[in-house]
């Protein structure tokens, strides 16, 4: 379904915002220390394993035991989200796929609710599928999306012609004045996502058809 252009204008291409809702740099040390200790404990078994077995097998063992949870690690560390303009970049381990806003087929919100409860942004354009974590809630609390990003998420998703993509850009305004003007949970678009799944009782992973969306802005 599709709708009449927003008269909010696009930002600046050259513009960069990020889009992790937990920057790397606050779990960097903590992976680069998981990336060391599964390679010390890899090579520590191959060297003992040297005693008992041959040489070619240990060092196969080593490698079986560090690499996975290493390489984990390191997706980890390169993991990055952001915005330019109008195009998202996400990147993972081995390439950095993009995505149009403007050109969005699908824009769905997905609640997953447990001990923590996320709500993310689900885009696809005709050739990538990005999912975007716009909060977490833990009972009393929780971590959202920076007010800038919010804004110029919203921004991009008003150039898009897909209804559903507009009326997320609004729960995402709506969203951002409630963070602006630090309201409480309840009051807060995202965190209402939430409680409209529970009390569904459409847990633990729910897709919010449209009306929900839009009830979240009411």
């Amino acid at each position: 379904m599709r709708r009449s252009r927003s008269p909010v204008l696009p930002t600046d291409g050259s513009e960069h915002v990020e889009l992790d809702l937990v920057p790397v740099e606050l779990i960097a040390p903590r992976l680069k220390k998981v990336a060391i200790g599964s390679v010390v404990i890899g090579i520590l078994l191959a060297v003992i394993a040297s005693f008992f077995l041959p040489i070619v097998v240990s060092v196969v063992l080593g490698v079986v035991v560090a690499v996975p949870t290493a390489g984990s690690a390191w997706v980890g560390l390169r993991r990055r989200t952001w915005l330019n303009g109008n195009t998202i970049h996400a990147r993972g381990g081995l390439r950095t796929k993009q995505l149009v806003v403007a050109k969005v087929i699908t824009a769905e919100v997905q609640v997953r609710t447990a001990r923590i409860d996320q709500i993310s942004l689900r885009l696809y354009d005709g050739n990538s599928r990005i999912t975007i974590a716009l909060a977490l809630y833990t009972k009393g609390g929780g971590r959202e999306l920076p007010i800038l990003s919010l804004r110029r998420l919203a921004d991009a998703l008003w150039t898009s012609e897909l209804v559903p993509a507009a009326a997320i850009a609004s729960v995402l305004v709506d969203q951002l004045k409630a963070e602006a003007r630090d309201a409480g949970l309840g009051e807060r678009p995202l965190y209402r996502a939430v409680e409209l799944v529970r009390d569904a009782g459409r847990t633990p992973l729910a897709t919010l058809t449209d009306r929900e969306v839009a009830t979240l802005s009411s």
